[in-house]
C-alpha cells in the first residue's frame, strides 16, 4: 500500500492538534512516528486510519483520494497502547478471527506460529480477562499480525511490557516487519525503539513534522536541534560556543577543531554532544574538560554519569557498570569529529561524518 498525507493539519476548537504536514509513506516499510508524549503521534494515525478525518489537506492510497472514507472500508490492522481483545473469545480464537474471515487455511498452524512469536502460545486456550495486561496486548498485536492487512498501525505497542520482553518482541517484530508485506507505521517515544526497528523514521514535535527520511539518516544528520533533542536517549549535550578560525570554541576556552562549511556565519553556535560520545579515557586528539560527579545511574549495562563542567552540566553514557563517588572529579574527554555544530537559528551546520555508512 503507497499511502500519501498531502498537506494535512488537524484542528480541534481553537487548538491545532496537527501543522500543515505532507509525508509519502514507503510501500512495504516500518515507518517510525517518534517524538514526546503529546507530539501528535496517535492523532496522525488516526488520520491514516479513516477514524478522524483532516481539517484541511487529502490522504491517498495508491494514489486515490480516502480522506472521507471511513475506517470500516479500509484494510487496516490497528494496535493501540490500551489492548482491545474479544473477551467472549478464547487467545487462539482471537487470534483465528481475521484468518476465518479471509477462510485461510491451516488456520490453527498459522495461529501458533505467530503466537509463538510472541510468547503466548501456552495462553492459547484461556480468555483475555484470564491473561495479565501484558499478556492481553500480545494477544492484541498477534490478531493485528494475523490480519495482514496492507497497512498496519501500532500506537506504542510494547508500552505495557516489561523491560526484558519488550527488548525480545522489538527484535520478533523487526523480523515479522521484514518478512511481511505491509506498510507498517510504528509510534513511540523512544529512539532506541526507532533505531532498532531501522526503515523510515519521522520526527513529531508538539503537532509539527519536523523531519522525515530514512532512520539512520535522520538519527546521524538531524536538521535542527529539536530533532536532535527528539532522537537522543539521553537528550543531547548541547554547549554554547562560537565560531572561530580553529572551528568552533566552547564556553570554558576548549576549541574543537572542526572544518565547518564555507560561508558559515560568525557568532554564536550550538554544540551537540551525544552521552554515547564522551568517555573517561583520554585518546589522541580529544578535548577534555574535568568537572565534579553529580550522579550516577547504571541502567541496563550501561552506567549514565552526570558531570557539572565549564561547558555545563554533561551526561556521559558509559559501557558497562561503573561506580563513581558524588562529588569525585572526573575528565571527560571528546573526539571533536564526533560533536554537531547548531546555527543561532537551530538548524545543523555539521556533523560527523558516518563511518561505513552506518
Amino acid at each position: 500500500m503507497q499511502l500519501a498525507l498531502d498537506s494535512i493539519s488537524k484542528r480541534v476548537g481553537a487548538q491545532t492538534w496537527l501543522h500543515d504536514m505532507s509525508m509519502a509513506l514507503h510501500s512495504g516499510a516500518v515507518t517510525v512516528l517518534l517524538g514526546a508524549t503529546q507530539a501528535g503521534k496517535t492523532s496522525l494515525m488516526r488520520i491514516m486510519a479513516g477514524l478522524d478525518a483532516p481539517t484541511a489537506g487529502t490522504v491517498r492510497v495508491d494514489g486515490a483520494d480516502v480522506t472521507g472514507m471511513p475506517v470500516r472500508e479500509r484494510n487496516v490492522a490497528m494496535v493501540y497502547q490500551q489492548f482491545i481483545n474479544y473477551p467472549s473469545m478464547k487467545v487462539a480464537d482471537n487470534i483465528a478471527s481475521p484468518l476465518k474471515l479471509r477462510g485461510e487455511k491451516n488456520i490453527d498452524a498459522r495461529v501458533r506460529e505467530i503466537a509463538a512469536r510472541l510468547h503466548i502460545e501456552m495462553f492459547l486456550d484461556r480468555y483475555p480477562a484470564e491473561l495479565s495486561g501484558g499478556q492481553q496486548q500480545r494477544v492484541a498485536l498477534a490478531r493485528a499480525l494475523a490480519k495482514g492487512a496492507p497497512l498496519m498501525l501500532l500506537d506504542e505497542p510494547l508500552v505495557n511490557l516489561d523491560y526484558k520482553l519488550r527488548e525480545e518482541l522489538r527484535e520478533e517484530l523487526t523480523q515479522l516487519f521484514a518478512a511481511g508485506q505491509s506498510t507498517v507505521v510504528y509510534a513511540t517515544t523512544e529512539p532506541g525503539e526507532a533505531l532498532l526497528l531501522g526503515g523510515y523514521t519521522a520526527v513529531l514535535d508538539e503537532g509539527r513534522l519536523l523531519q522525515y527520511g530514512p532512520t539512520a539518516e535522520v538519527f546521524h544528520a538531524p536538521n535542527s536541534l529539536r530533532v536532535a533533542r527528539a532522537f537522543s536517549d539521553p537528550p543531547m549535550n548541547l554547549v554554547a560556543a562560537t565560531v572561530v578560525a580553529q572551528g568552533v570554541q566552547l564556553q570554558g576556552g576548549a576549541t574543537l577543531a572542526i572544518a565547518l562549511p564555507q560561508g558559515t556565519s560568525a557568532g554564536g553556535v550550538t554544540v551537540g554532544i551525544r552521552a554515547s560520545a564522551l568517555r573517561v579515557q583520554a585518546r589522541p586528539g580529544d578535548v577534555s574538560v574535568s568537572g565534579k560527579v553529580e550522579l550516577a545511574e547504571i541502567s541496563g549495562s550501561d552506567t549514565f554519569v552526570h558531570v557539572d563542567t565549564p561547558w555545563g552540566e554533561l551526561v556521559a553514557q558509559l559501557t558497562g557498570v561503573h561506580y563513581f563517588e558524588l562529588g569525585a572529579s572526573l575528565a571527560l574527554h571528546l573526539d571533536p569529529a564526533q560533536a554537531y555544530v547548531f546555527g543561532a537559528d537551530g538548524r545543523l551546520v555539521w556533523a560527523p561524518a558516518r563511518l561505513g555508512g552506518r
